[in-house]
């Protein structure tokens, strides 16, 4: 079997990916923009053959370089990211090299726009916010007299926050319209609740082979814009109505063979025809892996390695490794280089001693999102969790 790993060097732990297909005896060949020399060596040890690109941004190269390996390799089986900015990319490679086994160009709008989704949605059965394509400032009006201030706006395909905005006046609306409007954007009512992704890894049926939950906080918009400290957690297990929900968004969507990031607004205010405090309510879906080293909180929560069992499901199409019965809570928590802490990063590692399981400081480009230092840790229940984030975050 020939696997093309696009970008498998970012996120770095993306070579994990990688050293399990290998060892599931697939030839993996990868393409990125970051020189060989440069590579982890666990990443080179996990590649048959890597083909260097100064950019991924230009398709013809991209699509000559797949060529090149299909013509030194033979046909490829697969080709995939697991990176929500080179989804659609990934699907046009496919559809032009005819590889069967993803998604193809030609569906791909339904997962990367935002307005598309909805339909999918209402498919499943699962309740989402109303939502208004954005055109004029007097449709806008009209959408906000319907659902109330304050309201979410962010493009229609984006990844993560990155340019959502929320308007809580007519004055805010004002100046949202008076700054050019680059790229389609969508409005929607404001929620309030936490968001609650059901992170799966599906086969060819549509049907989870992991299951897992991931608790985010409310608004990463705010812990970027006002460099306030993350932190989030992976539960030790999913909930069932948070499960089969997103059992039926797979179903519905008809994305299958993939790892799938799916976000629920779990309501802590009741929404009149959304539901009621505990509800969960359909946010986004992101058909790649959740962010960050969140598949390595996975792990720890779940005592597994979703990484084979990502592998296996491409190989084998099923899950050989047995669930061992060890959950934990795996709790995130970081820290900026521009504040100060009441404990220190020493303090932190020996009050928590082996219970930390990952402990350094981010890539530059993650900064804004996840800060500068990051403490990860494996505990017993919420309250724990809840401590955790106290002890580390806490200001002097």
């Amino acid at each position: 079997m020939n696997f093309v790993f696009v970008s498998p060097q970012f996120p770095k732990h993306y070579w994990n990916f990688c050293d399990r297909l290998k060892k599931n005896g697939v030839n993996v060949l990868g393409i990125g923009d970051t020189p060989f020399d440069d590579l982890s060596d666990e990443l080179k040890n996990s590649l048959a053959e890597y083909y260097f690109l100064p950019t991924l941004e230009n398709y013809d190269e991209v699509l000559r370089a797949v060529a090149f390996l299909e013509f030194k390799h033979g046909k490829i089986d697969w080709l995939e990211s697991n990176n929500e900015y080179w989804l659609e990319q990934d699907a046009r490679l496919r559809t032009d090299f005819h590889i069967t086994t993803g998604e193809q160009f030609e569906n791909i709008g339904r997962i990367k726009n935002k307005s598309a989704m909805k339909k999918f949605y209402a498919k499943a059965g699962v309740p989402t916010a109303r939502l208004h394509k954005v055109t004029t400032i007097k449709a806008a009006k009209k959408f906000i007299a319907e659902v109330g201030y304050p309201v979410i706006v962010k493009p229609d395909v984006g990844v993560g926050a990155t340019d959502t905005v929320k308007l809580e006046s007519d004055d805010d609306l004002k100046k949202f319209f008076a700054n050019q409007i680059e790229v389609p954007h969508v409005m929607e009512e404001f929620i309030t609740g936490d968001i609650c992704s059901y992170d799966a890894i599906l086969n060819s049926k549509s049907d989870p082979i992991f299951e897992s939950m991931t608790v985010w906080p409310p608004s990463i918009m705010d812990i970027v814009l006002k460099q306030l400290d993350l932190s989030y957690y992976t539960a030790a297990h999913a909930p069932e109505k948070l499960c089969e929900l997103g059992r039926a968004t797979a179903k519905a969507f008809g994305v299958k063979s993939r790892f799938v990031h799916f976000e629920f607004f779990r309501l802590t205010q009741a929404k009149k025809n959304l539901g009621e405090v505990g509800d969960f309510v359909g946010l986004e879906v992101n058909m790649r892996p959740a962010g960050g080293y969140t598949p390595d909180m996975m792990n720890f929560a779940h005592s597994t390695d979703v990484y084979q069992i990502w592998a296996d499901m491409i190989t084998s199409d099923e899950r050989k490794l047995s669930d061992t019965g060890e959950h934990f809570c795996c709790v995130y928590a970081s820290r900026r280089d521009c504040h100060s802490y009441k404990n220190s990063h020493e303090e932190i590692l020996a009050h928590y001693g082996d219970q930390i399981v990952m402990c350094e400081r981010m890539p530059e480009m993650m900064v804004p999102q996840m800060g500068n230092q990051m403490y990860t840790a494996k505990v017993a229940d919420i309250a724990a969790v809840e401590e955790f984030i106290r002890f580390v975050q806490e200001r002097q």
